[in-house]
């Protein structure tokens, strides 16, 4: 499972399995550069659960070909609800939210075959309801899109419908929906079909730790993120054990000599006291408007 979570401005990226951390990597933000930092550094899993972030479906097809792609059904399920809302007024908003909600149902592959054909169904029965089209002459100004190109004279009046059919379209032609379960007799385990384990085990202790300990700098901050995600890893050193001779060796600070001129009083420029800077015991209160 692989997912990103954000922190004072940064971002740090992280691949786990079912029960430990695998490892993690630092960046600015999301992006194809950063996933492929972290991705180099694992071997090619079978399967990889992820919730859709773009630089990271790219990420896996160029460092990880062969690997399978399993679509978080959390991550799919709020798309669902941006583009049809959560309570959709048309009919056929209303059956494609239920196909969006009832994924969460599908637990075997006979469930999955029902459900791929009710989708194609909704399909034959509306795909003339989303090749609808509105022109520019018979609509009102607050009818119209907002961003229309320069000379476009019409437009798909149920855009929103035809996003959410598109955007599960897409992972049905992929074959990213229910990988979790055709693979799940192959490979003889259970298998996963949510980043729920990843966002609740690991990203969510991260934003705990930034809260009961606000005010660190971003490099503390950092340095607590790799402290909290090694001590998830299969094999994590207690911290006690990374301890070597040398970290107990006493560097004592350097204590700051003052120099002095010829006559043996302090020199102009350094910390000690004088009368002559102009820092003797103040009186009065400072601002105060003198009274004639």
């Amino acid at each position: 499972m692989l997912d990103g979570t954000y922190y004072q401005g940064m971002c740090v990226l992280i691949a786990i399995t079912k029960d430990h951390v695998i490892d993690w990597q630092f960046c600015d933000r999301e992006k194809i550069v950063a996933w492929e930092a972290l991705l180099r550094k694992i071997p090619a899993p079978d399967i990889a659960v992820v919730d859709g972030q773009r630089g990271l479906i790219a990420a896996i097809e160029n460092i990880w070909p062969d690997t399978k792609i399993q679509r978080c059904y959390f991550h799919i399920q709020l798309t669902g609800t941006k583009y049809l809302t959560r309570r959709p007024v048309l009919e056929a908003n209303k059956t494609l939210r239920a196909l969006y909600t009832s994924l969460t149902d599908v637990d075997s592959l006979k469930a999955a075959t029902r459900w791929l054909t009710e989708f194609h169904a909704w399909y034959q029965l509306n795909q003339d309801f989303l090749k609808h089209r509105s022109y520019l002459a018979n609509t009102r100004p607050d009818q119209r899109p907002k961003r229309l190109q320069a000379g476009q004279k019409s437009w798909y009046t149920h855009q929103r419908t035809r996003s959410a059919y598109f955007a599960l379209k897409r992972l049905v032609t992929h074959d990213q929906l229910f990988i979790w379960l055709t693979e799940r007799n192959n490979l003889q385990e259970s298998l996963p079909r949510a980043t729920s384990r990843l966002e609740g085990g690991h990203n969510q202790p991260i934003k705990e730790l930034l809260r009961n300990h606000r005010g660190m700098s971003e490099s503390h901050a950092t340095v607590a993120i790799t402290w909290l995600l090694y001590m998830r890893t299969e094999n994590a050193e207690q911290p006690w054990k990374l301890v070597t001779p040398h970290h107990w060796q006493y560097t004592p600070k350097r204590r700051f000599v003052s120099t002095t001129n010829d006559t043996g009083a302090p020199a102009i420029y350094d910390t000690n006291f004088s009368w002559e800077d102009g820092n003797g015991i103040q009186q009065g209160w400072a601002g105060r408007a003198q009274r004639p």
